[in-house]
């Protein structure tokens, strides 16, 4: 199977974008946060509506692009070797960031490692059931479609609406007692129901099978969706979306992801040649160098990932409380801790990675 660079791609941008949500925690009403800036003018009340399209679907697109190559790692490498592997690349970082921020906070406490936690589980659970159930057959004709996304969202959303009578959003619980697995029961549905759509994703080649009308049907969907949720302001329309969020959320969460896969395999794979303008360039040779930086710097921003979601809530954390002193309005407090802690995470994970042995892990 080549290598999909469109999707190494895509996660680098969910990571950005989870680094960014987090920045601004601390700058609006984004649940708890370890940091509270000292002088209260440094918040943004309109930043909810980023918390909430974000929170519908990165994360549930995190879990699909992770499903989707569960089956082929396992194929590759059997169950033995695929659990050892798991266990290293997420279960290390796991323990050693969790470690650390239970003793910072003084309590079991793994804040944003639930992911990489969950991820475990669910690579787990899927080893355990191949032990007895055979792959699905990937000869079967299937491809996404208007109708059939919009069926998995409605499903999703239904599910996720009938939670929420019971465990409302941001609601988190850890329902083995002591065992340190943090789950938010609102969303839970959409991040299982995502990691199997990622591993039938594979199996039936979804993604290669899915329609330019299609995709671009979907992106249009997606983005009319996040504009709805965006234009929520109190009135009809707010109560309409909050009394039924279950259902637009998911909504949200398919046909964002979606629409998004069909963006980058279309437009960022990071590997065609760039058509620049005559006016920009008439000499070949330049393009086909800057072209070649951009590849370049993709993958290595792909490379870095993974490490940079794992490193970047502690730096966060340190970068806040230094620069908690100066002034820079709340959006620009916001921008500034994420982008250092971008470019900081990203940096970092690359010296670490020098680490003999740490790339087997990060």
């Amino acid at each position: 199977m080549k290598r999909l660079y469109y999707l190494d791609n895509l996660k680098v941008c969910l990571t950005v974008l989870v680094i960014m949500h987090h920045a601004g925690q601390a700058y609006g009403d984004g649940g708890g946060w370890p940091y509270t800036p000292s002088n209260p003018a440094e918040f943004m009340p309109w930043i909810w509506h980023f918390f909430s399209t974000n929170a519908a679907f990165f994360m549930g697109l995190y879990f699909f692009i992770s499903g989707f190559f569960v089956p082929r790692s396992f194929d590759k490498q059997g169950a033995k070797l695929f659990i050892q592997k798991k266990l290293l690349r997420l279960g290390v970082p796991l323990l050693i960031i969790g470690t650390i921020i239970s003793i910072m906070t003084g309590k079991i406490e793994i804040a944003h490692m639930w992911f990489v936690e969950s991820l475990l589980v669910f690579c787990l659970v899927y080893a355990l059931i191949r032990r007895w159930v055979s792959p699905v057959d990937s000869a079967c004709n299937s491809k996404p479609t208007i109708i059939g996304l919009l069926i998995v969202a409605l499903v999703m959303g239904i599910g996720s609406y009938f939670i929420r009578q019971v465990s409302p959003q941001d609601h988190w619980i850890w329902p083995f007692g002591i065992i340190p697995l943090p789950m938010e029961p609102a969303h839970y549905l959409q991040y299982v129901m995502m990691f199997i759509l990622g591993i039938l994703a594979y199996r039936f080649q979804w993604l290669d099978k899915m329609s330019n009308s299609t995709g671009f049907t979907t992106l249009l969907i997606g983005v009319a969706l996040a504009v709805g949720n965006y234009l929520r302001d109190g009135g009809p329309w707010n109560d309409f979306v909050w009394q039924w969020f279950g259902i637009y959320e998911s909504l949200m969460c398919v046909f964002i992801s979606f629409g998004l896969i069909w963006l980058f395999r279309e437009y960022i794979s990071g590997t065609s040649r760039l058509t620049l303008s005559s006016s920009v360039t008439t000499r070949p040779f330049v393009q086909a160098q800057w072209c070649s930086l951009l590849r370049q710097f993709w993958q290595w921003c792909a490379a870095q990932s993974y490490g940079a979601y794992v490193f970047h809530l502690l730096l966060m954390i340190v970068l806040q409380n230094v620069v908690d002193g100066i002034w820079m309005g709340a959006f620009g407090k916001f921008l500034f801790i994420g982008v250092v802690t971008t470019i900081l995470s990203f940096l970092l994970t690359w010296i670490v990675k020098m680490i003999p042995g740490v790339k087997k892990v990060l």
